[in-house]
């Protein structure tokens, strides 16, 4: 308390030092626009850091507070002596003076109808990095995940270079010739080898093969992981604009994928900034969130991206399985059905634990600005509810508590994935009872959203304003609300791979399904503008909405599925193929999970407010795409990948 008592002893003076100045500048002042929204006063947070006392420096706080029905903070600056006990009792006994004044006035009567003040709390910015023992773990398994491949990479290099050299001038030749890049080449089969296919060897086989033994190293676990992990083969691919679906099959998923993707991205970069961070919040709401124009920011129902997700993944789910299965000689054994779910754990939790690992450790090392500390609870939870994420259950738990909050989407599609053998198993045992339990889990999902809204009185998507927590809580991350986009997406995906014959046979036919389609969407996106308001009693229309949009959804996005493949798509066929949406497919699992991260970071660093204006929100959107495209891309060849490649046994293939 004496160094606060000097701080405002010198600010009181005729001439103060220059640490009190810099101190005094560094309070939150009211602003303009305090009607459209700008009642925060973050203050300076680096100048208060910068205030060097006689014998202390500056350390910035933030005090919450409450008028009337306005709650805002103001950023202070205050002695590093204080603690956040001690700085609540100095506001509540108003000691933070300049004269006459308080440095910490109340908002203007004019501008709000309550003048007098409410201490809500006081939150003090740690000027220090102080990893605990869990946080340099993490931060040590994402060194590890990344070292691993680089690693790898090396190491085959140098064994390629050491093969090289012991190969001679014709047998180098020849193999170049036959197509093969010596440099880091792996065969696929788990040996180090470069097999030299000419006229040669195929006249004798068996100096050819004696050839290969000879310059080929032993099989074995490490090798299969030195091939697996290394540069040269998991980057393989993953930039090319063809299809890896034979023959052009399904290939207007790519466009579906992506341009969902996006949507969910832009939506994002305009969520994070609405929720705490502009100072012209009201005038964002008059101007976006009622506008259909702005459907693809979080104004409009970016929700419905994610139902298109779901739709995929349950198509893709059944073909998968069903391909499976047709490996093995039509049989549907516990020993497929577990090879098939641990094929998909092991394609989603590495990036996903590297992505939560990373999240612990960046809160650590970062200096976080005054808008940080609305995610901080949200982020810190990782600690205690890890093993949510790892177990894939994160959505069963209290969103709030969500470790890594984006990555519930994990948990509900492996819950949704782990249903596709149940089903597939009905279909092949009989077709009646197969569509007796899907039009039941179809019907039971429906009403199950249907009769939440209702009881509840939840709105048909969260409001920016986060006033409506059981729509969270309850509907919008549970399974029981969520599978019946997945469950058309997988009865799809059985009918597009067992059909014989063509759906479609008549141009009239077509065109009454693309008039549907497009129907459906507008209705739906339309009427989430309609019924976005929160009801104040149990509403039909709210409660019919929820029950039937996602279903809706899906069908229409089935349909442009179905009328691509059975040549009816035109011209958005032609859009959703192109070769760009490739390679952008092949990184969306690695944009998915990081782009929060770099939206999050720009936030929580902020020192100022952010101004919404349309030109400010593109120039956001397109800043966190660009860094989320580069980085996905290391992600994914880094981190994704090397697991996808790594087999287990000699014999998978």
């Amino acid at each position: 308390m004496m160094d606060t008592n000097t701080f405002l002893w010198e600010i009181n003076q005729d001439r103060p030092k220059e640490y009190a100045v810099l101190m005094f500048d560094a309070f939150g002042k009211t602003g303009s626009n305090v009607e459209g929204g700008n009642t925060n006063r973050p203050g300076l947070l680096q100048q208060c850091r910068s205030a060097r006392g006689p014998t202390f420096s500056g350390r910035y706080c933030q005090v919450f507070l409450r008028q009337g029905t306005v709650q805002y903070f103001v950023g202070i600056c205050v002695p590093d002596s204080c603690e956040e006990e001690d700085v609540q009792m100095l506001v509540v006994y108003g000691r933070f003076q300049f004269g006459q004044t308080s440095l910490i006035p109340p908002l203007p009567s004019i501008l709000v109808n309550q003048s007098t003040q409410e201490l809500i709390m006081a939150h003090c910015l740690s000027d220090s990095i102080e990893p605990d023992a869990s946080e340099v773990t993490c931060l040590l398994v994402c060194c590890g995940m990344v070292a691993l491949p680089l690693a790898a990479t090396l190491i085959a290099a140098i064994i390629r270079w050491q093969q090289r050299k012991a190969v001679t001038p014709a047998e180098e030749c020849s193999s170049l010739n036959a197509g093969f890049n010596l440099y880091g080449t792996l065969m696929m089969n788990g040996s180090f080898c470069s097999e030299i296919k000419n006229s040669t060897s195929e006249e004798n086989p068996i100096t050819d093969s004696s050839r290969r033994r000879s310059r080929c190293f032993p099989r074995g676990f490490v090798l299969q992981c030195l091939q697996a992990f290394s540069l040269q083969n998991t980057s393989k691919g993953v930039l090319s604009t063809s299809s890896s679906a034979s023959e052009g099959a399904f290939s207007s998923l790519n466009g579906i994928r992506v341009l969902s993707l996006l949507w969910i991205i832009c939506g994002h970069s305009a969520q994070f900034p609405v929720i705490n961070s502009l100072d012209n919040y009201k005038n964002w709401r008059e101007t976006a969130e009622s506008n259909p124009v702005y459907v693809l920011a979080i104004s409009g129902p970016v929700f419905l991206a994610v139902d298109s997700f779901l739709l995929l993944g349950g198509l893709l789910s059944a073909r998968s399985l069903l391909a499976s299965i047709h490996r093995a000689e039509d049989k549907l054994s516990p020993g497929l059905v577990a090879n098939y779910l641990f094929k998909r754990i092991k394609r989603i939790q590495p990036l996903h634990l590297f992505i939560m690992c990373l999240t612990i450790g960046l809160i650590s090392l970062v200096h976080w600005g005054p808008y940080w500390f609305p995610f901080l609870d949200a982020l810190m939870d990782c600690k205690t509810y890890w093993w949510a994420n790892l177990l894939l259950v994160s959505n069963l738990i209290p969103v709030h508590e969500i470790c890594v909050p984006w990555t519930w989407y994990l948990s509900l599609d492996f819950q949704c994935y782990a249903t596709t053998p149940l089903l597939v198993y009905f279909y092949r045992l009989n077709r009646g009872v197969f569509a007796v339990v899907a039009g039941g889990l179809l019907l039971m999902t429906t009403l199950a959203g249907s009769v939440l809204t209702a009881f509840m009185q939840l709105p048909v998507f969260q409001p920016s304003t986060l006033t409506s927590e059981n729509y969270v809580l309850y509907y919008y991350v549970k399974p029981y609300t969520r599978y019946g986009p997945f469950l058309i997406g997988i009865l799809t995906g059985i009918y597009l791979t067992t059909k014989k014959d063509r759906l479609l046979k008549k141009r009239w036919q077509a065109a009454l399904g693309w008039l549907c389609c497009l129907s459906i969407m507008a209705v739906v996106v339309g009427l989430a503008y309609i019924l976005r308001e929160t009801p104040a009693y149990p509403s039909l229309p709210h409660a019919l909405y929820q029950g039937l949009h996602r279903p809706l959804w899906a069908l229409a996005i089935t349909w442009i599925i179905l009328a691509c493949e059975e040549g009816y798509g035109g011209l958005i066929k032609s859009l959703l193929s192109l070769g760009l949406w490739v390679p952008l497919t092949n990184i969306s699992f690695a944009c998915y999970l990081i782009h929060p991260v770099f939206i999050i970071l720009y936030i929580g660093l902020q020192e100022t407010p952010i101004h919404y204006t349309d030109i400010n929100f593109m120039y956001l959107f397109l800043g966190h795409l660009v860094l989320t495209l580069v980085v996905s891309y290391m992600l994914t060849v880094l981190v994704e990948k090397p697991y996808l490649h790594l087999k287990w046994n000699q014999t998978q293939k």
